[in-house]
């Protein structure tokens, strides 16, 4: 006998998460439980505000109505819904199956969110291959550029991932190029949507030599990945992008062309960030995910990250806003 319940959580944030110009005091989500009367699935539905197109209250009632389809056995197409219910049900589906495999990959890219001094501390202890991420395009790019350079040097096995959220011109683009030193811009191992547009992104890097990554073009209408110059990957965020098959249809399309395909987290709490670190290491094992955000978290969700002790918020503690 199938049954669902739909409840919804809050969980308070870091006081240094900022999202584009808004401060993030709390995350608000869904989590959707699904039980065939033997087995159960579990899904996260969480909108991240000022990037996903839909609302938690539009989310809410597409989730509330693609859950009762579920229930009247009715034929799905999930990629209907809006991105995050999508996903997050999709999920919930998967885990009822039995599909998707325990093993995760936690060996998350670490962000530079706040000190550089700590996230050298942190480089400096890890072992194998030393991956991490920052974020450019926040301040004037002549700094960031330093800044790039500088950990470049300091760390010569050190890999790094870029993410400018297309908030450079043209022109202030190739100024952080230029304070980078053209011998170490082959360990950038890839620049997010560096520029406004992608026509500027690839002009800048086949300027400077600086491989690229889409992001946000995934999510542009009728995207389809093609082999471009400079183009090294693609950034996967399946809030935001939608059905599991679907993000997998695009990991699978990306390792055709020789890209890699990067499992990135939206900000989810631990529930959906450990199943997609077991997407990674199922479909995606060869590529570090882009899962480190559980410490901008006061509080874990439902499922333990693993070495991690923020204390947790049960499944049973949330506000349960529907069942059937």
């Amino acid at each position: 006998m199938k049954t669902a319940k739909i409840y919804q959580y809050q969980l308070p944030m870091d006081s240094g998460v900022i999202l584009r110009e808004q401060r993030l005091q709390q995350r608000d989500g869904l989590v959707i439980e699904l039980s065939d009367g033997t087995h159960c699935g579990k899904g996260e539905i969480s909108p991240l505000p000022e990037f996903s197109q839909e609302t938690l209250e539009q989310a809410r009632e597409d989730l509330l109505s693609l859950t009762q389809a579920w229930l009247n056995d009715e034929e799905l197409d999930l990629d209907a819904n809006c991105p995050s219910v999508a996903f997050g049900f999709s999920m919930a589906l998967l885990e009822l199956e039995n599909g998707l495999p325990q093993e995760g990959n936690y060996q998350a890219a670490p962000l530079c969110s706040g000190d550089p001094d700590d996230l050298v501390v942190k480089l400096n202890e890890m072992s194998g291959k030393k991956i991490a991420k920052i974020k450019v395009g926040l301040y004037e790019p002549i700094r960031d550029g330093m800044v790039v350079n500088m950990f470049l040097e300091l760390i010569p096995d050190l890999s790094l991932r870029l993410d400018a959220n297309r908030n450079w011109t043209s022109k202030k683009a190739e100024q952080f190029a230029n304070y980078v030193n053209p011998e170490f811009r082959s360990r950038i191992e890839f620049l997010e949507e560096p520029c406004h547009t992608p026509e500027e992104s690839l002009a800048f890097s086949q300027a400077t030599g600086i491989a690229i990554a889409w992001d946000e073009t995934v999510r542009d209408d009728g995207f389809e990945i093609t082999a471009q110059d400079g183009v090294k990957a693609i950034v996967i965020k399946p809030t935001m992008i939608g059905s599991v098959d679907k993000c997998l249809s695009l990991v699978e399309d990306a390792h055709k062309l020789g890209m890699q395909a990067v499992i990135s987290s939206s900000l989810e709490s631990s529930l959906a960030l450990t199943q997609l670190a077991r997407l990674a290491a199922w479909k995606t094992p060869e590529t570090i995910p882009g899962l480190d955000t559980i410490d901008l978290f006061k509080m874990q969700l439902d499922t333990p990250w693993p070495n991690c002790e923020l204390p947790m918020n049960e499944l049973s503690e949330l506000t349960l806003i529907w069942e059937n």
